[in-house]
């Protein structure tokens, strides 16, 4: 099975940079090696980080006109700051996978979601 693991930042730190920042050296050396094994794991494909919500920009259409807000349309709780996939044997193997991220451990989360092949 093919997941999307869609990580999540909190909304205190929505790009991560105010508890990295008051992290020590040493932390940041941890959750720096902690990313690169999971970039390395068999199966893992890395995705990418993404910009900070403030830097999206909303898209709908209404009565045929295109209609564009900056920013994120909704208040956010968490926002997704990047994502990857996962080909593995089942949900559990991709739930272990999504506890592995460092943003599962510092205030976000990780949804993990099957891909839907047709």
């Amino acid at each position: 099975m093919k997941y999307m693991l869609l990580i999540h930042h909190g909304a205190d730190t929505a790009s991560g940079n105010e508890a990295w920042e008051a992290m020590s050296e040493e932390e940041q050396r941890e959750v720096y090696a902690a990313w690169q094994a999971v970039n390395e794991t068999p199966g893992l494909t890395p995705g990418v980080r993404m910009a900070d919500p403030e830097n999206a920009t909303t898209v709908r259409v209404q009565d045929g006109r295109t209609l564009t807000t900056d920013g994120p349309f909704v208040e956010l709780k968490e926002a997704i700051g990047g994502y990857c996939f996962f080909e593995c044997d089942d949900l559990d193997a991709a739930i272990e996978m999504a506890a592995r991220i460092p943003s599962a451990r510092n205030g976000g989360a990780v949804e993990v979601r099957p891909i839907v092949e047709q």
